[in-house]
């Protein structure tokens, strides 16, 4: 078959991810698409994939994605007549100590808040589920009866067969060769082949997506690693319809096939596959090929394996699998539209999910690359979550091999990575160390959580309680409250938008009115077209073609992005990233104004300075743009500082504070201190899928004024209705129940929703949670208040307070009842 001189999509790869993204592509939107897969489909690392398909996880939306691929595995024979071997035995989850076992009843809530059904199940109940296993150790285990298992080539052929039936055309012994390029985008594929003009590429090339990309001058931060596992001859007594088996105390993992078992693992000293090639590159050819059996490294997984289930011990071994993984640093896969180039769409680094994942990963990557924009929040996944430091291979195989050796330990909450580390420091990181300060990190920048007293332990102690933190940081959230904290935010990421058009484009772009005289800063939300929040964050004015715009620091390449790519064509703008030009000191608390006044000549009064204003000072001889603002609920400012004099200023602003009580305060007292204030997180509280109406923030979008701007058409819609879903307060008066979001919200009993985040706040002294209360005919004030509440917290139902203001006000009544 000869090659098309054209198509509008050309999707690379035929694993799972680009066969069932050319089928959806074909299936649902009808597109013009060319698959080309340079040996045969699925030659690469789907044939020799597990095939264990499980549907939780903690995103609801990734949890989405995996129960469309349940559903659409179940249904694929019957439209193209190709089984796919999918079979749901369901999914035993095996939990050895109470850690894990605390771990399992916060999923269990977790799945019913996503309209799952995960049970728990006693010891007795397994065995007699599994008689062949050996359960004296256990506590307990979590049933879900609609996970199961699949052959991972058959689905492939199935979906393959299904594109071509819906016109997609797949080319097999087509290798990519590179890109021809024009202003970041693509126009042409150039393969050995011929070229293929094209209007977008989606990045489906499994292991070599890194390369694929790299041709394009985009990164694909992936590390293909040897996993390996067994698969045995029959077993008597092993029922074909026994359900999956994760043992994650000892690292393992067990399906039924053919009678037999397929057994492997995860271990904490994983093996990254380095080809000796240049760059590490996998080789092109490596095509339905493995590596050599490793059984010396196998060793812990059979001896584990043997223990759980003794047959195993004289079940003949009728093959070892040992193949490569594509594993990001993060243990979650990567969807999107590369940041580098506009019509790039990358689907790759499944971390062995890719089985359970390819249906729904198919789905919506096939929609964004239409519509040009997430169909839902997919922010954990998303390729624009990486940055530059992403482009160190080194760090990212290191990285990766600490993620993947944690693919089955417990998630203790606010678990840090440790790999990699210190990467990128801000000039204050000796000083803090030296005021005892425990760092965590975000996008390779090491931040302050939290600062040890002396004679405690500096370090983070985890567990599925309160954990050694938590006392320290209520005395750093007292501070901010009653006198004056210093927070470094220095990764902040930082953007500078100027031109003759700038505010245009900003008002095209942001929901809230931008377009203020000089000194004025805004909060706004970036919305999609279906007006769901895409971004928030703060844009000051400081000239008439100058904006200057601060957003968190793990949103830098997305907001950045975002932003770009929303200038509409032919405008006179440019737009700098410049979050290593300037520090960030944010100084806040009642006492803020007596430190700041006393390191400036500057007119620091409320009169002079009002809230929602930018003014650029002189702080110990250095030009600073001070941003009144703040994200704890007291007076505060942000202060941005030439990167070079952030320690001086800092030194400036702890001498004058002194007398004030002045002190460093860290990220978790932040956490603590917006969540009694209300203020809003975005990637949980507010999310791509959720509108300013519902999250309420209806009061930060400018419909009043005559100007449109992206989701405008779909927020003017919306206005009127009562919304389907209302972010609301709630607060648990039990000290011991800690909450970290997904708790489920019952509403007289009947679930309405699920916390979406939680913690605790030290001045009203109560569990906070925020979350969504649904109901399909409308939340109203009124349905709100009319509802007894209860939360579900590992399995455990506790009475809940639902409140409709924020719980701290510091201007009126400090503490709401």
């Amino acid at each position: 078959m000869t090659l098309p001189s054209h198509a509008r999509i050309v999707v690379i790869g035929g694993g799972i991810i680009g066969c069932s993204t050319a089928y959806h592509l074909a299936r649902d939107h009808r597109a013009d698409v060319v698959l080309l897969e340079q040996g045969k489909l699925t030659s690469g690392s789907t044939w020799h994939a597990a095939g264990l398909v499980g549907q939780l996880r903690s995103s609801a939306s990734i949890t989405r994605v995996l129960k469309y691929s349940v559903e659409l595995y179940k249904g694929l024979e019957a439209e193209t007549g190709l089984a796919t071997g999918w079979k749901m035995t369901g999914c035993l989850r095996l939990a050895t100590n109470q850690d894990r076992w605390t771990e399992y009843k916060r999923l269990a809530t977790t799945a019913k808040s996503f309209g799952m059904d995960m049970q728990l199940l006693s010891p007795a109940e397994v065995k007699a589920m599994w008689p062949l296993m050996e359960v004296g150790d256990l506590v307990g285990a979590s049933w879900l009866p609609t996970d199961g298992q699949a052959s991972p080539s058959d689905i492939t052929q199935s979906l393959a067969k299904g594109a071509r039936m819906h016109g997609a055309k797949l080319f097999e012994d087509v290798r990519v060769t590179g890109f021809e390029m024009k202003d970041g985008r693509i126009l042409k594929v150039n393969t050995d082949q011929g070229d293929i003009a094209c209007e977008k590429v989606v990045n489906c090339a499994g292991q070599w997506a890194r390369q694929v990309g790299a041709m394009a001058g985009i990164n694909v931060p992936l590390q293909p690693l040897k996993h390996q596992y067994i698969i045995t001859e029959k077993i008597a007594g092993l029922a074909a319809d026994a359900p999956t088996i994760r043992d994650p105390d000892r690292r393992t993992y067990f399906k039924e096939e053919v009678g037999g078992l397929v057994m492997g693992g995860y271990e904490p000293n994983p093996q990254a596959w380095s080809t000796g090639l240049p760059g590490g590159d996998v080789p092109g050819d490596w095509q339905f090929r493995l590596f050599d059996d490793d059984w010396d490294h196998f060793e812990q997984h059979m001896t584990q394996a043997i223990a759980r289930i003794p047959a195993l011990e004289t079940a003949g071994v009728k093959q070892m699998i040992n193949g490569p993984e594509s594993f990001t640093p993060d243990g979650n896969f990567i969807l999107g539209v590369a940041p580098e180039c506009e019509n790039m769409f990358v689907g790759a680094g499944f971390n062995a999910f890719g089985i359970a994942s390819g249906g729904g990963a198919g789905w919506v990557l096939a929609q964004w690359a239409m519509d040009g924009e997430a169909p839902l929040d997919l922010w954990v996944v998303d390729i624009r979550r990486f940055s530059g430091l992403h482009r160190d291979r080194q760090w990212v195989s290191d990285r990766t091999l600490e993620a993947y050796g944690k693919h089955y330990t417990i998630g203790f909450p606010h678990e840090e990575y440790e790999s990699g580390r210190p990467r990128i420091v801000s000039p204050l990181y000796e000083r803090l160390k030296a005021h005892r300060a425990v760092f965590g990190s975000k996008l390779g920048w090491e931040r302050p959580n939290w600062f040890a007293p002396e004679g405690a332990d500096s370090r983070d102690v985890y567990s599925m309680g309160r954990q050694n933190w938590f006392e320290p940081v209520g005395e750093e959230h007292r501070h901010v409250r009653e006198a004056v904290g210093i927070f470094d935010q220095s990764s902040f990421a930082k953007y500078e938008m100027k031109g003759a058009d700038a505010a245009q484009a900003l008002d095209w772009i942001c929901a809230n009115d931008v377009a203020k005289p000089a000194g004025r800063l805004t909060y706004t939300q970036l919305l999609n077209s279906r007006a769901g929040i895409e971004a928030d964050l703060t844009v000051a004015r400081l000239a008439e073609d100058k904006f200057y715009i601060v957003t968190g620091t793990g949103f830098r390449m997305h907001d950045l992005a975002w932003t770009r790519d929303h200038i509409p064509a032919g405008l006179d703008v440019k737009l700098a990233d410049v979050t290593e030009e300037f520090g960030t000191l944010s100084l806040m608390g009642p006492r803020a104004r007596d430190v700041l006044a006393a390191v400036t000549d500057a007119d620091v009064s409320n009169a002079a300075f009002p809230f929602g204003h930018v003014r650029e000072i002189v702080i110990a001889g250095h030009r600073v743009r001070a941003l009144r603002v703040t994200y704890v609920g007291e007076l505060g400012w942000e202060l941005h500082v030439p990167i070079a004099a952030t320690g001086e200023i800092f030194d400036a602003l702890m001498a004058a504070g002194k007398r004030h009580g002045i002190r460093p305060v860290g990220y978790r007292a932040l956490e603590s201190l917006r969540l009694e204030k209300g203020y809003r997180a975005w990637g949980s509280d507010i999310t791509p899928n959720d509108t300013p109406f519902e999250a309420g923030l209806g009061w930060a979008v400018k419909l009043r004024k005559n100007t449109d701007f992206v989701g405008r058409k779909a927020l003017q819609a919306l206005q009127g209705e009562t919304p389907k879903k209302r972010l609301a307060c709630f607060t648990v008066d039990d000290p011991e129940i800690v909450l970290l979001g997904r708790e489920t919200i019952l509403r007289n009993g009947e679930a309405v929703g699920y916390l979406t985040s939680g913690g605790y706040g030290y001045t009203v002294g109560r569990n906070i949670g925020y979350g969504y209360v649904r109901n399909a005919d409308g939340v109203s004030d009124e349905f709100l208040t009319a509802g007894e509440y209860e939360l579900v917290v590992a399995m455990e139902r506790t009475k809940a307070t639902l409140y409709m203001q924020p719980l701290y006000d510091p201007e009126g009544a400090k503490v709401r009842a």
